[in-house]
């Protein structure tokens, strides 16, 4: 007899100890020290930040863009599997509890996330409202409230298989929410407000007409599943092998002309190997990007003086520590084990390749210190850089690297 309480049990107790068997391996106590210095060094910028600004600072319009971002975007983790197109289908009627126990689920889930993105939000709107941190449990509870009519639309966008739809639905959630979230902290007039819960009645319920009499799009449930674990599976091989892990991997063509620097000779083959794979893999290529960009703006925006070089060797380290798995990218192809080369040129081909990377990050790091007028800092931000990006790759990383 069908049992959705227990098959849902089931899949979150199995989900549960999967995630949690890998964020052990994330959290690992190099990266927990990291990111405490990390989030300590921040709230005292920040905080220095705030209290140079000045009482016209724009803060509401602010908070309310990126509120919106986190309440916008709100998915219902519905543990499916691919095997489920075959053998829930006909019982499609019967998992109305499921589904709904994993809204509940993803519900919490969400709303600690913008729980926490409000409360870093609060001294800054403090700072310029004079009612702010006695109004942070109201705009808590009226945000969780949004949050849930957005998780409930978004199951009925669903229903449908159109794009267009779903894109005309998140452009006109993004800026309703933005309204809202404007408003509470503008602290409209209730009339305002009420109009405004009208609107996401009305909307909800148009959606809510429309797909009564249309089917669950399994394909689409299960697709969006996978990418939100495949996500989840990419960080969590930074630190540790994922077996279950799909590799998503880009052409990039235009990236080609940087492979033209690397000798077409048989002791390059290594060296040309992961770069390579370095361009063309989403995870090592987007990592370095994204660590670079968000370093350079810290460096630029938040912090000053001998933070700079504190705030530059952090993301030094955090980029070196979690481009090491791209050594053993290929460990499981029998194939590269048949190169005639030997094993020591595999070794040093990554770390010349590692090097060159890091460094690259150390120059931009530097150029952005040089932008904000300070030429000393900038230079001593690029040779500690340096030495410290060749302590980690020729001594650091050596027990990473075992061939």
């Amino acid at each position: 007899m069908f049992d959705e309480n227990k098959i849902w049990k089931e899949r979150a107790s199995r989900r549960a100890k999967d995630v949690g068997r890998y964020v052990k391996y994330i959290f690992n106590g190099h990266l927990v020290i990291v990111l405490l210095f990390l989030i300590g060094t921040g709230a005292f910028y920040y905080q220095q930040w705030i209290e140079s600004l000045s009482q016209s600072f724009p803060a509401e319009i602010i908070m309310a863009i990126v509120l919106s971002l986190f309440l916008t975007n709100s998915p219902v983790y519905n543990l499916l599997l691919e095997a489920d197109k075959v053998f829930l289908i006909p019982v499609e009627e019967k998992l109305k509890r499921f589904f709904l126990r994993s809204a509940g689920i993803s519900f919490l889930l969400q709303g600690y996330v913008l729980l926490m993105v409000l409360a870093i939000f609060m001294p800054l709107y403090a700072h310029v409202n004079s009612h702010g941190f006695s109004l942070f449990l109201p705009l808590l509870v009226v945000l969780l409230v949004v949050k849930g009519w957005n998780m409930a639309v978004n199951w009925r966008i669903l229903y449908f298989v159109q794009k267009s739809v779903h894109r005309w639905d998140y452009f006109v959630r993004y800026f309703t929410n933005l309204t809202i979230t404007y408003l509470l902290l503008k602290q409209a007039n209730v009339l305002v407000l009420i109009a405004m819960v009208l609107v996401l009645v009305l909307y909800y319920q148009y959606f809510d007409r429309r797909t009564r009499k249309m089917g669950l799009k399994w394909d689409l449930l299960i697709d969006q599943e996978e990418k939100r674990m495949a996500s989840f599976y990419r960080l969590a091989n930074m630190f540790t092998d994922v077996p279950n892990m799909k590799e998503t991997v880009k052409r990039r063509k235009y990236l080609d002309f940087l492979l033209s620097f690397i000798p077409y000779s048989q002791e390059h083959t290594y060296r040309y190997l992961f770069s390579r794979t370095f361009l063309r893999s989403s995870d090592y290529l987007g990592l370095f990007v994204r660590l670079t960009v968000i370093g350079a703006l810290a460096i630029y925006f938040i912090s000053f003086g001998f933070g700079q070089l504190l705030f530059g060797l952090l993301f030094l380290y955090l980029t070196a520590f979690q481009l090491l798995p791209l050594f053993h990218h290929h460990q499981n192809k029998l194939w590269v084990d048949l190169y005639p080369i030997a094993a020591k040129s595999k070794r040093a081909a990554f770390q010349r390749l590692l090097m060159i990377l890091v460094s690259i990050q150390a120059f931009i790091f530097c150029l952005f210190i040089l932008i904000k007028g300070e030429p000393v800092q900038a230079l001593l931000e690029l040779l500690t850089g340096l030495l410290f990006n060749w302590l980690f790759v020729y001594v650091y990383s050596k027990k990473h690297l075992k061939v």
